[in-house]
Formats: C-alpha cells, sequence, structure tokens
C-alpha cells in the first residue's frame, strides 16, 4: 500500500476545514493535493476524530495480521492432508 505523506491528524484537519465553511479547492490548494484525493479522504475519513482513526489503524493491522495466520494455518493444513492421504 502506498504510504500517504500526510498523517491521519492531518488529514481530519483539513476535512473539518472543509465542514467549517471553506472550499474545497482552497483546502486542496493549501495542501497540495488534488481535489479526487481530497473527496476519497473525506469519503473515508468523514465524521471521524483522530482517536477514532488511531483505532481504525490498529483494527487493519490486527485484521491483516489475523488473516496471515489463518493463510499460513491453512496451508499447514493442506499439506498434512496430503501426505496423510498418501498410501505407504
Amino acid at each position: 500500500m502506498k504510504k500517504t505523506r500526510f498523517t491521519e491528524a492531518q488529514i481530519v484537519a483539513a476535512i473539518k476545514e472543509y465542514e467549517a465553511g471553506k472550499p474545497a479547492a482552497d483546502v486542496c490548494r493549501g495542501l497540495g493535493i488534488n481535489k479526487q484525493t481530497f473527496y476519497n479522504w473525506k469519503n473515508k475519513y468523514s465524521g471521524m476524530e483522530t482517536q477514532d482513526l488511531k483505532r481504525l489503524k490498529e483494527l487493519e493491522e490486527e485484521n491483516r495480521r489475523l488473516k496471515q495466520m489463518y493463510a499460513e494455518l491453512a496451508m499447514d493444513n493442506k499439506v498434512l492432508k496430503d501426505v496423510l492421504s498418501k498410501k505407504f
């Protein structure tokens, strides 16, 4: 995944500026980003606080680790079944 140059706190601050009445074009110009990037942020992070974002990142990381563990266990299970199914 591509690393963003903005922190979650900066993204939330930009969205709050927009919600406070500042035009999206001005917010984007101030950050040096494309409007589409801003609207993607808005769709993803709208209504969130910094603490919510930290929790979201923690949950995403935990989900990634659990998926990796599941994949490894599923592969081990398949290998064991293949070994046991062979006749000696």
